[in-house]
């Protein structure tokens, strides 16, 4: 199967920061704002899509349920945030802050921005959809949500977020190979729950993107892994 959603994503983060970089200071503040809440408002449309089209809604719920627990238990976005903070030696000895922005605030604002593109429930569940179905098309709406977020935030931090597509296509590919190896276990029905549990989540993203509530979506992520044998199981169980 041909994997083509992590690179393409990867080709606009590189585009929109060089972009973004040559404007500078240019690009309007309302400009940047109304454009954040839009990419919530999509995020919010994408997730509330794919729920309509649960299968078995118990068994989604219960991967919610569970996988949250097992996030907050584990603090894995906690995680997260030691190891993109862990990569600030690197970054502090080849990227300098944007002049008008100081070292700290430079990496504080850097570290948050690659969990976002990296770690996002978006591209992780987009990733792993890909790899199942040969369907790239949530990566590809994230490379456009991510094309114009690399525009806003390089015109602050400059070229440097080009370097975010390392992290990013990574976690990407080996998310999405890993999961072409389970397509022959999986049945209709388990792919359907897998995509609706995928889009609470991407609908927690939105809400935290426009600040209307600031769900912890990284300590999520074990719901897509606990979703597809949590709906086989409920399967066998009740059919």
């Amino acid at each position: 199967m041909s994997i083509i959603g992590p690179y393409i994503n990867a080709i606009v983060i590189i585009l929109g920061a060089l972009i973004g970089g040559a404007l500078g200071g240019k690009l309007p503040e309302r400009l940047r704002t109304n454009l954040t809440l839009v990419f919530g408002l999509c995020s919010m449309a994408m997730g509330i899509s794919m729920i309509a089209n649960v299968a078995q809604m118990p068994a989604m719920i219960l991967a919610i349920l569970l996988g949250t627990i097992m996030g907050e238990v584990i603090l894995l976005e906690n995680g997260i945030n030691r190891l993109a903070t862990s990569a600030r030696g690197l970054i502090e000895k080849v990227l300098p802050p944007k002049a008008g922005i100081s070292q700290e605030e430079f990496l504080r604002q850097f570290v948050a921005i690659m969990i976002l593109f990296s770690f996002s429930g978006t591209g992780i569940f987009g990733a792993m959809n890909e790899g199942m179905t040969g369907n790239p098309s949530i990566l590809i709406v994230k490379s456009f949500l991510d094309f114009f977020s690399a525009i806003i935030f390089a015109t602050t931090l400059g070229y440097a977020i080009a370097t975010i597509f390392i992290p990013q296509t990574l976690v990407q590919v080996l998310l999405a190979y890993g999961a072409v190896l389970i397509i022959p276990f999986t049945t209709p029905e388990m792919k359907a729950d897998f995509a609706a549990t995928g889009g609470v989540l991407m609908v927690a993203t939105g809400l935290r993107i426009c600040g209307i509530k600031m769900f912890h979506v990284a300590n999520m992520l074990p719901a897509l892994f606990l979703a597809m044998p949590i709906s086989a199981l409920w399967a066998t169980i009740f059919s």
